[in-house]
Formats: structure tokens, sequence, C-alpha cells
């Protein structure tokens, strides 16, 4: 394997493991978001204002998790398969 092949493959995989860092990024925030929804539906279910804010954000994390699993797909498919 000459040095630019070493080059060419080595950047690949850094691209691979950067859109897989980029979906654990979006993975973590849609938790977050749900489960700070979570924690205010249950703990101050009273204040209709809290809750609203809650729903949304519950309902802001399930499409955070989606955009990001979609974005990864799209991304893995544009990026070579890696030779061996």
């Amino acid at each position: 394997m000459s040095d630019t092949d070493l080059r060419d493959h080595l950047a690949v995989e850094r691209t691979h493991l950067a859109n897989e860092r980029t979906l654990l990024s979006y993975i973590r925030t849609a938790l977050s978001l749900l489960i700070g929804g979570g924690v205010v539906l249950q703990f101050l279910p009273e204040n209709p204002l809290l809750s609203i804010v809650a729903w949304v954000a519950i309902i802001g994390g399930v499409l955070i998790a989606a955009i990001g699993f979609y974005r990864f797909v799209k991304v893995r498919s544009e990026i070579p398969k890696v030779q061996s």
C-alpha cells in the first residue's frame, strides 16, 4: 500500500468515525430533551405552562433523534467504502 493509498484509507476511516460521533451527539441531545420533558411532567404536572414546555421538549427530542438518524444514514451512503 502506497503512502497515498494509506492516507486516503485513513481519511475515509476518520470520516466514518466523525459521522458516528455526530450521530451520538444527536442522540445525546435528543435523550436530554426527552428526559427533561419527562421529569417536568412527572414532578410538576400541575403547572400548565411547564407541561406545554415539557411536551415541546419531548416532541423536539423525538424530532432531533429522527433527524440525526436520517443524517447519519444519508452521509454514510455518501462516504466511499473502505477497502482493506
